[in-house]
């Protein structure tokens, strides 16, 4: 419980001491503080489960812990850290260029810590309606961030992810209200018929054709979230006008948690039907996902829309992975889930960058980044190669393991699959090379940059493909062995 506490209250209680400093370099510096500590703390109540080999309910039915959230509770964290690492200098670049005042500074801290716990607090919760009020939560701490910059554009994408995001999470909320009805004549109509380890225990006693309804909604509700097709239209402009820092949280941990309340409802679904309906709804939002986005990558002029669009194809490799269910399906979308974090959060450090470098965002004006600055440009080119599934990068072994496993299970999926990566590639290349090579563009200047959460994230992904440590192997096949409880083949 201790553990439990420090980790949540620790962006809570930092959130609210940034709100109120007005020394933009001691709020750079306490926000770093504060990551390190939720770290810590992450890291302090995933050795706990780890040790004991087994879930834990935290405060009575309210907290619960176990293999699948203990990962992603540990990469949020320290995603979480390293993006305050390099918001610190970052931001303050943007402030010393007038484009971010004082008072939109203390509120970019704030809302940052803000986020951070509503997805701590999403992803511990045991109540499936505080992982609704949760992504909410989260929800309205990113759209004041999207809208920072205060230009006719970014209020706009935040008007416009507040409104689409709004029309999903009340779909998910009607979604959770018919999950309840259906848990009410077994558990009552207390706290308990939304507890997720009880709903989890009895599901077999839900009433099928309710739960199946109930998953439709909170597929389209959740699944907007996620950014799939054709509910993705908030994603790119958000990604596009926001700053870098929350393109970063945005891709590599809000996604995560929006998969991970669709998933734990498919595991409820799965065993009050018997069936895979819910798995195999998935697999067609994650390949209808993986087609649009890969198709759009050939339609960009902004770099960050165009990676935006990566995102949303990841998330539909995802989603696709757990719609198959299996012990090996389910280990892809993990380790797929925690590669595209540090890789895709690193390419947006260093997008964010080379936009400063370059002083524009459109990739027609942003030319010979590696002349310019060897770090920008390199980081850049690697990022990109680790993103679009070149060995020996984590991304490519994830997305192996999906071919072995949609092989086993659906052959035929694999033609599209494979199809939808090569088309996804080309358009990653396509962009790229001529912004990292050539001439320097005319405008270039020199930035205050800090690499090392870049190095770091690229670092992990290869170490990561490489060979994964013993410790998340274990995560990941507890957590499978979770997932694939009740799965139908």
């Amino acid at each position: 419980m201790s553990a439990m506490l420090a980790m949540l209250l620790a962006p809570l209680l930092g959130g609210g001491v940034l709100a109120l400093v007005r020394d933009t370099r001691l709020a750079a510096r306490i926000n770093v503080v504060t990551g390190i500590a939720t770290f810590a703390g992450s890291l302090w109540l995933a050795l706990l489960v780890l040790r004991r080999a087994h879930d834990l309910t935290v405060l009575g039915i309210w907290f619960h812990l176990d293999a699948y959230n203990a990962f992603l509770i540990v990469l949020t964290a320290f995603v979480g850290m390293t993006t305050a690492i390099f918001s610190g200098p970052y931001m303050l670049n943007e402030h010393a260029h007038g484009r971010v005042g004082d008072g939109r500074m203390r509120l970019y801290h704030a809302m940052f810590q803000l986020f951070l716990f509503g997805m701590l607090l999403g992803f511990t919760s045991n109540n499936v309606g505080v992982l609704w009020v949760s992504l909410e939560l989260s929800t309205l701490a990113t759209v004041m961030l999207v809208s920072l910059y205060r230009t006719p554009a970014s209020i706009a994408a935040a008007w416009k992810y507040f409104i689409l995001c709004g029309m999903g999470i009340a779909l998910a909320l009607f979604g959770t209200v018919l999950l309840f009805f259906a848990s009410s004549s077994v558990l009552g109509h207390g706290n308990e018929a939304l507890s997720w380890t009880l709903l989890r225990a009895h599901a077999a006693a839900l009433d099928p054709t309710v739960m199946t309804i109930a998953f439709c909604f909170l597929m389209v509700g959740y699944g907007t979230k996620v950014g799939l097709a054709p509910m993705h239209a908030w994603l790119p402009d958000a990604h596009g006008e926001g700053p870098t820092p929350v393109s970063a949280v945005l891709s590599g941990l809000l996604l995560n948690l929006a998969l991970y309340a669709l998933v734990r409802m498919k595991m409820l679904v799965d065993g009050a039907t018997g069936g895979n309906m819910a798995g195999e709804l998935m697999m067609g939002f994650g390949m209808l996902s993986l087609f649009v986005a890969a198709l759009s990558l050939h339609k960009q002029q902004d770099i960050k829309r165009m990676f935006s669009f990566s995102s949303i194809e990841h998330m539909g490799l995802m989603t696709f992975a757990f719609g198959i269910g299996s012990h090996l399906a389910s280990v892809a979308a993990m380790l797929h889930m925690t590669v595209h974090s540090l890789v895709k959060s690193g390419i947006f450090f260093t997008v964010g960058h080379a936009a400063q470098a370059m002083g524009t965002q459109k990739m027609s004006k942003i030319r010979g980044l590696i002349r310019h600055h060897p770090g920008i440009g390199w980081g850049l080119l690697i990022g990109t190669m680790a993103i679009a599934g070149f060995p020996p990068f984590g991304v490519f072994t994830s997305e192996f393991l999906l071919f072995t496993a949609a092989l086993e299970s659906n052959p035929w999926t694999t033609i599209p699959l494979l199809a939808g990566l090569l088309i996804a590639m080309a358009g990653l290349l396509r962009y790229v090379q001529p912004m990292v090579y050539g001439e320097v563009a005319p405008q270039a200047k020199s930035v205050r940059v800090n690499m090392i959460p870049v190095y770091i994230h690229l670092g992990l992904a290869l170490l990561l493909g490489i060979a994964i440590p013993g410790a998340l192997a274990g995560w990941y096949e507890q957590a499978a062995n979770l997932l694939a409880v009740g799965a139908i083949r």
